[in-house]
């Protein structure tokens, strides 16, 4: 069974910083592309910044400039760092991974649980 735990959220003032960790576990052959969502209350989990497995990233308008992802793939695990937060940058973060699993042998799309933001003074 694979698990997606992210760590490193919570409460920053406006101008601040945050650096969010996903680490994959588990039964895994492979890992491709991972990636940072969010989701503030009332509206649709967005992609916020995406990693392919050669180090190629992307990221949303919104963010550009002030986040950056990284990975380790020998630790299995995804950064996103949050630099000069902004107060609509609040939202439940979550990370996304392409797994090929051993056991089953399948690859899909594992998400983890969630990690609150929150921006304010």
């Amino acid at each position: 069974q694979v698990q997606l735990v992210e760590s490193g959220g919570g409460l920053v003032q406006p101008g601040g910083s945050l650096r969010l960790s996903c680490s994959a576990s588990g039964s895994m052959f492979s890992i491709y592309g991972m990636g940072w969502h969010r989701q503030a209350p009332g509206k649709q989990r967005e992609l916020v910044a995406g990693i392919s497995s050669g180090g190629s990233t992307n990221y949303a308008d919104s963010v550009k400039g002030r986040f950056t992802i990284s990975r380790d793939n020998a630790k299995n695990t995804v950064y996103l760092q949050m630099n000069s937060l902004k107060p609509e940058d609040t939202a439940v973060y979550y990370c996304n991974a392409d797994i090929h699993t051993i056991v089953p042998l399948r690859r899909k799309d594992y998400w983890g649980q969630g990690t609150q933001v929150t921006v304010s003074s």
